[in-house]
């Protein structure tokens, strides 16, 4: 499951990062909402922090884009997560 989940978060970030003025942003924000309450569910913020350690790493070096101000999509799921 967390491979898939970490293919589909590289997917939607990357759109992201590629197509900033797509129509398709807050649909694609909402499923990355989505995934990260899965994850804090299963793992807690260690999860988070992991998931996001690769995320950032595999985007920079694939599209030399920083996804680091997406990481705010995750706020509100802890205390522990403010970004």
């Amino acid at each position: 499951m967390d491979f898939m989940l970490e293919e589909e978060l590289i997917d939607l970030m990357t759109f992201c990062l590629q197509n900033f003025d797509s129509i398709e942003i807050s649909e694609k924000h909402k499923r990355i909402t989505e995934i990260g309450h899965e994850l804090y569910s299963d793992g807690g913020v260690d999860a988070l922090e992991n998931f996001f350690f690769v995320l950032k790493n595999r985007i920079t070096q694939e599209i030399e884009k920083d996804p680091s101000p997406m990481r705010c999509l995750w706020n509100g799921l802890t205390s522990e997560w403010q970004y």
